[in-house]
């Protein structure tokens, strides 16, 4: 079976860039795919810290109203489209009826202004990930790309999307594999 026509739904899970990824804006990066389809793919990079800016400064930017349990929180590269809007990849047992992508039992995506506000007043989501820009590719796009070598995939956990230890990510992703980043190589081969 051509991988191009495969029907093997990737969304919810991770794509691991694999070394000599050649776009430097995915060197190193964990991906968590949202949205996979013959129309194409859309996902959000989990583990590249968008700058100096905090969860608190886009609260106060949208004059968004905090509460004393608002916890300072990074908000994440996403990824190259669309880089002035905002996703929040969070925990599935929250929703908006209208905003919430559902990708599985175990994570939604929300796009709306409403999220934040329940987060800034701790109604939202008990896990969440803050993202400016996704990433997305075109029909077959993603499926040759995992063809030639520039992506590892996994299942997604909420202990590696959500952990703190960013610069972690990447390893923990590739472990949840059996592969130890020493043991991967920037060349690709077919046998």
């Amino acid at each position: 079976m051509d991988m191009e026509t495969a029907s093997t739904n990737l969304a919810g899970k991770l794509l691991i860039a694999m070394p000599g990824m050649l776009d430097p804006r995915f060197d190193h990066s964990v991906v968590f795919l949202c949205a996979h389809s013959e129309e194409g793919s859309m996902g959000l990079v989990v583990n590249k810290p968008a700058g100096d800016i905090g969860l608190a400064d886009l609260f106060k930017q949208l004059d968004i109203p905090t509460g004393p349990e608002t916890a300072e929180q990074q908000i994440f590269y996403g990824g190259p489209v669309e880089m002035g809007r905002g996703f929040v990849l969070h925990s599935g047992e929250y929703g908006i009826d209208a905003g919430t992508l559902k990708v599985n039992e175990t994570f939604a995506m929300t796009a709306t202004k409403e999220v934040l506000e329940d987060i800034a007043t701790g109604q939202g989501p008990r896990a969440t990930l803050p993202a400016l820009g996704y990433a997305g590719w075109g029909p077959g796009q993603l499926e040759r790309e995992i063809r030639d070598n520039a992506w590892l995939t996994a299942e997604a956990d909420q202990q590696i999307v959500f952990a703190t230890d960013i610069a972690g990510k990447w390893e923990a992703a590739l472990a949840k594999l059996g592969i130890s980043p020493l043991a991967l190589s920037a060349e690709g081969g077919r046998a």
